[in-house]
């Protein structure tokens, strides 16, 4: 990729350093929002307590209903008189008698009683006109109207959340639906739907009505009766203030409860933002900072510490960062060394092409041609392993594994090595347990490939006439191939150069160029491609020993 095309893909980060940076990252305002849609929904949705104030409203109501019929009792025992000559109370009474309510006496028990179960009480009669009202005072100077005032609120907090409160059932419509309480100047019972329902039908009935301060008037109408005559109707009512006081001190308990909830949310959102998004923004940045950087000075940070994802994933970059590094440099040296090696044939190639056009003698044409050959060959044979091994890596991460048989595929290398009629050719020796199972898991083709490379590097440095001996064996879990020949063996000190690419150290008897010296080098590749290991000895008893260590299937 081009430095250019680089730069439009992403913005270096020089330039990430001068974009300011949010308070709170994305991640953290996620975070946050979605540990405060509970508390904030629950919170929301207590404020309002439907059921609870249903349920209040209906227990007041009760309440006035039961004082409502007290009253009514006692004015259908002390405020009706008998306008006509009667037995003693209770005795027979002549047809023509009429009753009717004692407006003094009726004042006087509305006020009183109505005064100890503080609510308004009214009196109404037979033709619906206004007798008695606890709310009217009469004096010398004429009926003086009591009127409730409004509660004083000293703390501000409750003066505010009050006025919240109200907004908010104003806006939502809480009390759309109820009916408006309107009190005329010279009421009558017809006013109220209720009275004019106990006077007619002698039945109580109740109400909810909405006022013009928009407090909620709960009222009950009770007939008075007199001997199962209606007298009158007495009509209780009262204001929301108790139900409003007890709403009121649920919800500022919810939203004590809320605020500090919030608040711990809040703090421990912080808290969980501060432990995840920070540590991987570090990390996200010091992986910019590699990808922008041209040196190794920036590190992965590590926090294998932590002991959790966080950890893992900075373990997991840094293991990343490292092994790319490793590969760059492989890469790097494997050019090199391409170049190295491509190099000395092609030097050679020039200078035999420039030598055979200035020399006549055909002998020596011949020879010069014989050199071009050779080089051709050997620059064909490197460029093809070149090949093999830059493909090896793609092709071992994408290829589908499958248990191998390394017992049938060492019996079918051998046959093949052994039916060749070379003059000389070395033989191989197969040792094989006969009921073990010696399956792994791999790619056949390229295991099948070391076995090859093994097999014909221990050739080569086999006598004519010589012996291979491959045996394999299972131990704990693995399996284990030993490749030895009766050659010469390794120079001491040279156990692990073998396996460097392009490694040069051949038999004399070996004809120059006939090896690439990539054979090994690919081999140590696939063994640990497939997580096994491959090393090499001088045996014991003379000759080179290769032992191959794969993980049993």
């Amino acid at each position: 990729m081009r430095a250019d095309q680089d730069l439009r893909i992403a913005p270096s980060s020089e330039g990430q350093g001068r974009r300011r940076s949010p308070v709170l990252s994305l991640l953290t305002r996620r975070i946050l929002a979605v540990n405060l849609v509970a508390p904030v929904l629950f919170g929301l949705g207590l404020l309002f307590l439907d059921e609870y104030e249903q349920s209040l409203i209906a227990t007041e109501i009760d309440s006035l209903r039961t004082e409502g019929e007290l009253i009514a009792a006692s004015l259908g025992e002390g405020a009706v008189v008998i306008e006509s000559e009667s037995q003693a109370f209770g005795a027979f009474m002549p047809a023509g008698a009429t009753r009717r309510i004692d407006p003094d006496a009726a004042r006087q028990l509305v006020r009183r009683l109505a005064g100890l179960a503080d609510i308004r009480a009214r009196l109404y009669g037979v033709g619906g006109r206004l007798i008695a009202d606890s709310r009217l005072l009469r004096g010398p100077g004429g009926e003086v109207q009591v009127v409730d005032l409004p509660p004083t609120e000293s703390d501000a907090f409750s003066q505010a959340l009050r006025r919240a409160l109200a907004w908010t059932e104003t806006f939502l419509g809480a009390n759309e639906d109820l009916p408006l309480y309107i009190e005329q100047q010279n009421g009558t019972a017809y006013d109220f739907t209720e009275v004019v329902g106990a006077l007619e039908r002698g039945e109580s009935a109740s109400a909810v009505r909405i006022d013009d301060r928009d407090r909620k008037i709960l009222a009950v109408a009770v007939p008075v009766q007199f001997y199962k005559q209606i007298v009158g109707a007495v009509f209780v009512s009262e204001d929301d203030a108790t139900i409003e006081a007890r709403l009121f001190e649920v919800r500022s308990s919810i939203l004590t409860i809320f605020a500090w909830t919030f608040a711990v949310t809040v703090l421990l959102s912080v808290y969980l933002a501060g432990t995840i998004a920070r540590p991987v923004k570090r990390l996200a940045e010091a992986a910019a900072m590699v990808r922008d950087g041209r040196t190794r000075q920036h590190n992965i940070p590590d926090l294998s510490k932590r002991r959790d994802e966080i950890g893992a994933l900075s373990s997991a970059l840094r293991d990343m960062t490292e092994g790319l590094w490793l590969r760059m440099d492989a890469t790097e040296q494997f050019a090199a060394d391409v170049a190295h090696e491509i190099k000395n044939p092609l030097t050679s190639l020039r200078s035999a092409v420039e030598t055979v056009a200035r020399v006549e003698d055909a002998e020596q044409q011949k020879q010069l041609m014989g050199i071009i050959k050779d080089d051709v060959s050997r620059l064909d044979r490197l460029i093809s392993d070149i090949s093999d091994a830059s493909r090896l890596d793609a092709e071992l991460s994408r290829a589908e594994s499958e248990p191998v048989d390394i017992a049938t595929l060492l019996r079918m290398l051998a046959d093949i090595n052994n039916s060749s009629d070379a003059a000389g050719a070395p033989r191989i020796e197969l040792d094989l347990p006969l009921h073990d199972n010696l399956s792994v898991i791999g790619l056949e083709g390229r295991l099948a490939q070391v076995l090859r490379n093994l097999i014909g590097n221990a050739a080569s440095f086999s006598p004519e006439d010589g012996k291979i001996f491959i045996s394999a064996r299972r131990d704990q879990g693995h399996i284990i191939i030993d490749v030895k020949d009766d050659g010469p063996g390794i120079p001491s000190g040279k156990e692990q150069a073998v396996f460097s690419r392009f490694y040069s150290e051949r038999p004399e008897k070996e004809k120059f160029g006939t090896h690439s010296g990539l054979g090994l080098s690919i081999s140590k590749q696939i063994v640990e491609a497939h997580r096994g290991s491959i090393t090499a000895e001088n045996a014991s008893t003379g000759g080179a020993l290769f032992i191959v260590r794969l993980p049993a299937s």
